[in-house]
């Protein structure tokens, strides 16, 4: 029905009954369930029903065709809904460790799920992430490495650096990046990472990096969360469509992972650093005992940890929430930037992004932003 619905049109109850082989009772409970996965419907007597936001489905093969020469590289999968695509591939990364030539079914580097609706995304800790049907773009990209997982020193924060290229790409203006991987707009979180790994400290290692970007905040989305949150259609002049957002992204993505494959975060960290929204800022880290320090952020180390400046000198750190240290000093010096006024509102102000995937920080001590 949601599929039927997509073209944004009106279509009646006698249409969908038709069309679907049900009855039309069994029609109108499929549309008061529609609710349920954030979807708003408009109904006009002798009209029928349309969605007030069309959905623009993800196509494979429109997404295949959008990657040209970059399609091989890849092995795509869209599912209607799913807990949590990370989950599903983290399951078949071990089978692909336990069969490296992936000859009995395990999920080979560049398998890619991509999930219409999560209902179960994962946060940095514990936090859940939120996402409407057609709202968002959430997906899971499988890559192998011969290396270690100590190797994979910045990887995390490397990811940003892939977003952000795909993101300039198709013309978003004023994202930045927060440590480790965080993008922001103006209004607040547009998107993040949670990267996950398995493997030997020796090699070879199989991580699974899952990416969420708000793509739109319809309101009822906006109050499920609770923090400033941002999305694509307010730094794009003309929005892309989804399809070609996930192709850009997965070049960009398995362009970046090779460059980290040989060269290391070492070679990406001044592109970082030039998108970082607190370079030679002022901020608080609070750290994951609790405990907050001030200092000067003077950027990152080549293995991706942050460099605060403090009065006892430069400090590094691979794990913590960064935040704004206000000028008054006080207690609310924890948000994460300024943020303007959202359209339409002052709801939006203390909400957080739909987008609530982060990079999670806690593998082993050299290795910020990606998490076994």
């Amino acid at each position: 029905m949601l599929n039927l619905l997509a073209d944004g049109e009106f279509h009646s109850g006698e249409v969908f009954a038709r069309q679907l082989g049900v009855s039309r009772a069994s029609v109108f409970n499929a549309l008061a369930d529609v609710a349920d996965y954030g979807v708003e419907l408009q109904r006009i007597r002798g009209r029928g029903y349309r969605l007030a936001r069309p959905w623009q489905r993800l196509d494979r093969d429109e997404i295949l065709r959008r990657l040209g020469q970059d399609a091989g590289k890849f092995d795509i999968q869209i599912l209607p809904q799913a807990a949590s695509s990370n989950t599903l591939l983290l399951q078949r990364a071990g089978q692909a460790l336990e069969n490296p030539d992936v000859a009995n079914g395990g999920a080979s580097s560049g398998s890619v799920l991509a999930v219409e609706l999560q209902t179960a995304g994962r946060g940095r800790m514990g936090k859940t992430w939120h996402s409407g049907l057609g709202t968002a773009l959430t997906f899971s990209l499988l890559w192998r490495f011969d290396c270690g997982l100590n190797a994979l020193s910045g990887l995390s924060l490397a990811m940003g650096v892939a977003q952000m290229r795909a993101l300039k790409k198709l013309g978003a203006q004023g994202v930045q990046l927060k440590w480790p991987n965080d993008v922001l707009t103006g209004h607040g979180k547009l998107g993040g990472v949670l990267i996950e790994a398995q493997g030997d400290v020796l090699g070879p290692s199989v991580v699974v990096i899952g990416i969420g970007l708000n793509c739109a905040l319809p309101a009822h989305l906006l109050r499920q969360i609770d923090q400033p949150a941002g999305a694509l259609d307010e730094v794009c002049a003309v929005m892309p469509a989804r399809n070609q957002l996930l192709a850009v992204l997965l070049q960009e993505l398995a362009r970046v992972l090779q460059q980290f494959a040989q060269d290391g975060f070492a070679a990406l960290r001044d592109e970082w650093e030039r998108y970082h929204i607190h370079q030679n800022k002022p901020i608080m880290l609070q750290l994951p005992d609790g405990s907050t320090l001030s200092g000067i952020a003077r950027g990152v180390s080549d293995s991706g940890e942050l460099c605060l400046e403090t009065a006892q000198g430069v400090r590094r750190f691979n794990s913590g929430e960064v935040g704004v240290r206000l000028r008054d000093g006080g207690a609310g010096a924890t948000a994460s930037h300024p943020l303007p006024q959202r359209k339409g509102g002052s709801e939006a102000a203390g909400h957080p992004p739909a987008c609530s995937l982060r990079a999670q920080s806690g593998l082993s001590a050299n290795v910020p932003g990606v998490r076994r």
